[in-house]
């Protein structure tokens, strides 16, 4: 579902809080709510590397273990040898994004 109440909540607190040109304060307004509920504000999908795997950041270790082999094992470029070099290039893409993705919440849970 849409979110639309960050519009809202934008129009008046911007022109609530420019006196001086409320017209102005509620276009600001309505902008930056508009952002808000279209998630530009939101971590995108490569700077999340739970949403990577498919899990959340209260993943357990086995789970994370057990999501990056399921993947691993369905984009692996090796599964591909006698395919197209473009969708050997795909998974050798995927499979980096995968590892790299592991590797940085193996890091982050070290700390």
């Amino acid at each position: 579902m849409k979110r639309w109440y960050g519009k809202l909540l934008g129009f008046f607190a911007g022109a609530a809080l420019m006196r001086a040109n409320p017209p102005l304060g509620a276009l600001i307004g309505l902008l930056i709510g508009h952002a808000f509920d279209a998630d530009w504000f939101r971590l995108r999908q490569r700077d999340n590397p739970y949403g990577v795997l498919g899990l959340s950041a209260d993943a357990t270790d086995a789970d994370i273990d057990q999501a990056y082999r399921r993947l691993m094992a369905q984009y692996h470029p090796d599964r591909l040898a006698g395919a197209a070099v473009e969708l050997r290039q795909q998974a050798e893409a995927k499979a980096r994004e995968i590892n790299a993705a592991y590797d940085r919440i193996k890091t982050l849970r070290r700390r």
